[in-house]
């Protein structure tokens, strides 16, 4: 166990972008000290961030990192580098460091691991974008790594309301792909249903507001009934008459139609619907013309 786990750390955040500010705000408001922002270079964002904490602002060159724990939260080409640059300025005996990659494993830090820091992998299943800071209560964070760094990441986590769970480092790069399917790809469809709301007359933004109900309802549909409960419409009634009808309509968007037919084939093979032979006949020769 690290004396410095005993209690709650001062924290340095590498890497004050969409995810590393709203960990630090996070981190402030269930009581954590932050103890310095380290930026890539000097820029408003940074120092305004820095001052609403209370923390030390510095760059690469100027870093104290006189910190408990260094959090680093740059892009996950950048983890191995920017360990590597700071690896020298401290004594990293006494230090435990976490990386936020959800697809790389604790050995980013190995430059570290190697100077006697514990370190992990620690990450959240959460979408950060600008403009948002999303509340971590009941957030799941995946751990991997030391055994020093996964406990005391398993009490930040749990200060901040937060539940983890362990991921071996040979299943991140699935487990983010999960993760993908989650939050950006399912922006990606959505983005194409306003795509065909428009053939029906509608803009995006009306597009958008109109779907929120049905998206919310399926959604808790999704998390209280599985799967299978929540599927509805045309494919749980085995209606391929009018799977054909909007494949028709789709040879407008030929992107969507692609996109219809991958998660239309999905749900007729994975999923109890009605008349199924019918509905992957409709499929088959639609996707054949």
């Amino acid at each position: 166990m690290l004396p410095a786990m005993a209690s709650k750390p001062r924290i340095a955040i590498v890497g004050p972008g969409r995810l590393g500010s709203a960990l630090a705000l996070e981190l402030s408001r269930a009581g954590y000290r932050i103890a310095e922002i380290v930026a890539r270079r000097r820029e408003a964002k940074s120092r305004l961030l820095a001052r609403k904490l209370r923390a030390r602002g510095s760059v690469p060159e100027s870093a104290a990192l006189d910190a408990d724990l260094i959090w680093f939260c740059v892009p996950d080409r950048e983890i191995a580098v920017v360990a590597r640059a700071l690896a020298s300025k401290v004594n990293w005996r006494e230090k435990t460091a976490f990386h936020s990659s959800g697809a790389l494993a604790s050995k980013e830090l190995d430059v570290l691991r190697k100077r006697g820091a514990q370190v992990a992998a620690v990450h959240p299943l959460m979408t950060f974008v600008r403009g948002a800071v999303p509340p971590l209560k009941g957030v799941p964070f995946s751990v991997e790594g030391d055994r020093g760094a996964v406990r005391a990441a398993q009490g930040i986590v749990r200060d901040l309301g937060g539940k983890t769970f362990p991921i071996p480092a040979s299943h991140k790069a699935a487990y983010h792909t999960w993760g993908a399917f989650t939050s950006p790809l399912l922006v990606a469809l959505l983005m194409s249903s306003e795509q065909v709301a428009r053939v029906a007359g509608l803009k995006p933004a009306q597009a958008r507001e109109r779907m929120l109900p049905i998206l919310r309802q399926t959604i808790e549909n999704y998390g209280r009934l599985g799967p299978a409960g929540a599927l509805s419409g045309p494919l749980v009634r085995g209606d391929a008459e009018i799977v054909r009808k909007h494949l028709n309509v789709l040879q407008k968007i030929p992107k969507a139609r692609d996109a219809y037919l991958v998660l239309a084939r999905t749900a007729v093979r994975h999923l109890p619907v009605q008349q199924r032979r019918k509905l992957e006949n409709a499929l088959r020769k639609k996707a054949n013309r």
